[in-house]
């Protein structure tokens, strides 16, 4: 795999985005951040879906005030509470809002000590996983039928790090077996298994106009990294220094999967992606059809027992 050289893609290349509408999920910071500024940069409407207002507004203010784009917004949205997904998805549908691109960016890496959401789920896997898998199939109804659209999911090379057949059905809750890279690992087996379920199941369904794919951005050096606690000073310091690419670099993949026309000229879908816009293939575990389609009846069994339903996610 390459991470490193000259980008097979640049900034530069995103074409005109005027009139298109654009989530990008937490864009307060890091690869979102520089997501959302060079995508605004071109002329779309982008709503900053984070949790925190206080730290995403500075952000918006900035962004306006960089690309003299005044047509981006922050909207509150904690993926970690599929209540809070449930809301931000109604208020979103309740706009009346086509919705070009749905970047999935928001994430939780390699959390120290075990701790489930509000949901009673693993936090990682809850946030990493059921919060976007539930924004997503929400959100579907305001995607354009006439036109392309694209839906990017954040995974990572850490697919590989998994225990147990992949996805661990039975013990994921457990908090004797939690292993912070396993965990997150699993959480982001699952981002690309639901980038390939998907796809499937829209062409399935006759959507043929909506391309979704998954991207590992690189080692990225982002506030995600920094907040993985359990790295002595001293290995977040190698890490910064020898591997990490700023998140300028790390966001040209997931920009590339966003906005290039090439997405569509050379027909990718439910494809994964490396730096710099690289087609790769992921572990055997992430190219399972079986555990894909065993992830979403578990995803959707799971959400519906706790009353989260859509016409995709039924009894």
């Amino acid at each position: 795999m390459v991470f490193f050289g000259k980008p097979k893609f640049s900034f530069d290349e995103i074409p005109p985005l005027n009139g298109k509408t654009v989530i990008i999920t937490g864009a307060n910071s890091g690869l979102g951040r520089v997501s959302a500024l060079e995508i605004a940069r071109k002329g779309a409407h982008v709503i900053l879906a984070c949790r925190s207002k206080e730290r995403a507004l500075p952000v918006v203010d900035e962004i306006k005030a960089v690309t003299s784009n005044q047509n981006v917004e922050f909207a509150e949205l904690d993926l970690a509470s599929l209540a809070s997904v449930q809301k931000f998805s109604s208020e979103f549908l309740g706009r009346h809002l086509e919705l070009d691109i749905l970047i999935n960016n928001a994430g939780i890496m390699a959390k120290t000590e075990f701790q489930l959401s509000v949901d009673g789920i693993e936090m990682q896997l809850a946030s990493n996983h059921f919060g976007h898998f539930l924004l997503t199939l929400n959100l579907l109804p305001a995607f354009p039928k006439d036109r392309p659209a694209r839906i990017v999911n954040l995974s990572s090379l850490a697919h590989q790090l998994t225990r147990k057949n992949g996805i661990d059905f039975d013990d994921y809750n457990n908090p004797q077996l939690y292993s912070p890279w396993q965990n997150y690992g699993q959480s982001k087996l699952a981002n690309i298994l639901f980038t390939k379920e998907l796809q499937k199941r829209l062409e399935a369904a006759g959507i043929h106009n909506i391309y979704v794919n998954a991207v590992h951005p690189g080692a990225v050096d982002t506030n995600l990294a920094h907040g993985a606690q359990y790295m002595p000073p001293i290995i977040v310091s190698a890490f910064k220094t020898l591997l990490a690419v700023k998140p300028e670099f790390g966001a040209l993949t997931q920009v590339y999967v966003a906005t290039s026309p090439e997405i569509e000229k050379e027909n990718y879908r439910g494809q994964y992606f490396i730096p710099t816009a690289i087609l790769a293939t992921p572990s055997n575990y992430a190219t399972d059809g079986e555990l894909a389609t065993k992830l979403w009846d578990f995803t959707v069994g799971l959400l519906s027992e706790k009353g989260f339903k859509n016409q995709w996610i039924v009894d």
